[in-house]
């Protein structure tokens, strides 16, 4: 009965923790910063506060993985770590239930779950302070943009080759070796003392971070039944989103409290631990015997939609990253305004993703998902370029994010029924590829356009709405050449 309560009692320790920190960071370390002129009271306290806040990050996984408790509760973990208050609040619950919050065996594809997490809260705690810290080392603005850029263009070769290798020598191997490489590379950055060496680590980060997706997808989508592969992605999604609303808020205040390194050492930290369960749960799992002998990968109907969504979906997300922070520092209000805006569409994603509503993916047939899902992120893009109300820009981003909820199940499980277990890795490799040379045309595609914010939007949202059209087309000539075979 012990063992079984130390999940709830993990959690709940550093819940208490977390609530206790963030009081003292907010009631004594910041007034007596900017009161008493004192600024290593928030230094000291913010360090201490975002290892505590990393470590309660971790009980949380742990609590979803031994505990089983409905997704949501995760997610409430989480929002109610920025309330102060909330911890203690949230304590207060679930000590009156800890004897029905008991461990049960954990399941493996929540591990997996979490080791995608991991992979974007690696990703998106870059974000925020990858180009200031790359300033800070004497960079200028365009070495900057190379060096934030070389992340996503390195994980694209990852991506690739992490594919090959999954399918000839199972997930179990890559899995380790790109979180062990991730780990290592997260420390290395507190060693760095030159923007060339930046460089160079960030590129190889980027390349050994992408061996985890493909083989974490891998598995996911082998595992799951094909009745079931849209509410099943529609999870693995979630995880996604989560991932997505944590990051950068994490690492923008833990950065500004410390320093960017201390960001990626607190990452690293859960990774170790997540290297230490995977070894000890995984080692002998039935996916580490996957070696069957490779069949041919071929693009057909179903993988070509799967490939042309991920695209199009992440140009969608690099043209946001890149222009709506410009777009309402037209209006007068700072970065952390689009930040609250992203962190809209990402609290609509997660909430579709983990209420009863996630199902209907199991029913839509994912071309129209596709279709509807391009539709509304390419509507949402042609909204942000012609409204100058800003305030109305909360539902735009909440329309933006119900489109993101319908792309993203639909084009991985397009990608699974047009693929085999045989060659289904080297598929997600070049599915993620995709996503990340997405990212890159996104963002620094549209840069090299001279042209207004306005238009750069129009221009994004044309393209998407171009993608649904085309989407559309191609699957109507894809059954007519299928009814003229039957015919004939």
């Amino acid at each position: 009965m012990k063992n079984q309560k130390f999940p709830i009692r993990f959690f709940r320790l550093f819940g208490l923790l977390d609530g206790i920190s963030l009081l003292v960071l907010l009631c004594i370390a910041m007034p007596l910063k900017y009161w008493a002129g004192i600024p290593i009271a928030v230094t000291i306290v913010g360090a201490i506060h975002g290892l505590i806040f990393t470590i309660y990050a971790i009980s949380i996984v742990v609590a979803q993985l031994f505990i089983r408790w409905k997704p949501y509760w995760s997610l409430l973990a989480v929002l109610v770590a920025f309330i102060p208050l909330g911890n203690f609040v949230l304590d207060r619950y679930l000590k009156k239930r800890e004897d029905s919050l008991l461990a049960k065996p954990i399941p493996l594809l929540w591990l997996v779950y979490s080791i995608i997490f991991f992979t974007f809260i690696d990703l998106f705690t870059q974000l925020p302070v990858m180009s200031t810290y790359a300033q800070s080392l004497g960079a200028s603005l365009t070495v900057a943009g190379f060096i934030v850029g070389a992340y996503s263009l390195a994980n694209t070769g990852g991506n690739i080759l992490a594919g090959n290798l999954t399918d000839r020598f199972g997930s179990f191997k890559i899995l380790i070796a790109g979180l062990v490489g991730t780990c290592v590379l997260l420390v290395s950055y507190s060693f760095v003392n030159s923007p060339t060496i930046l460089l160079i680590i960030r590129f190889i980060h980027g390349f050994i971070g992408g061996f985890i997706v493909p083989a974490a997808f891998t598995f996911v989508a082998n595992q799951s039944k094909k009745e079931k592969a849209g509410s099943q992605n529609a999870v693995t999604g979630a995880f996604v989103g989560i991932a997505a609303i944590i990051g950068p808020a994490f690492s923008g205040i833990v950065a500004a409290r410390t320093s960017a390194p201390t960001v990626f050492l607190c990452v690293a930290v859960m990774g170790v631990l997540l290297t230490i369960i995977t070894l000890i749960y995984l080692r002998n799992i039935a996916f580490n015997k996957e070696k069957t002998a490779s069949k041919p990968f071929t693009w057909n109907g179903q993988v070509t939609f799967s490939f042309l969504g991920a695209f199009l979906l992440m140009f969608s997300q690099g043209a946001l990253a890149y222009l709506l922070p410009l777009r309402v520092g037209q209006f007068g209000y700072d970065s952390s305004f689009s930040g609250t805006l992203l962190s809209v569409f990402g609290l609509v994603v997660v909430c579709i993703f983990v209420m009863r509503t996630k199902n209907m993916f199991d029913r839509i047939p994912p071309h129209y998902s596709l279709m509807l899902g391009l539709c509304l992120l390419g509507i949402s893009q042609l909204l942000l370029g012609l409204i100058d109300n800003v305030p109305v820009y909360y539902g735009v981003l909440a329309l933006y994010g119900i489109g993101f909820a319908f792309l993203f199940p639909s084009i991985n499980v397009l990608l699974m029924h047009g693929t085999t277990k045989d060659n289904r890795g080297k598929a997600y490799g070049y599915f993620y590829a995709f996503f990340s040379l997405g990212v890159v045309a996104g963002s620094s595609g549209l840069g090299l356009l001279q042209a207004s914010i306005e238009t750069l939007f129009l221009v994004t949202g044309c393209l998407l709405l171009c993608g649904t059209l085309s989407v559309l087309v191609l699957k109507k000539r894809t059954e007519g050449t299928l009814q003229h075979s039957i015919n004939k």
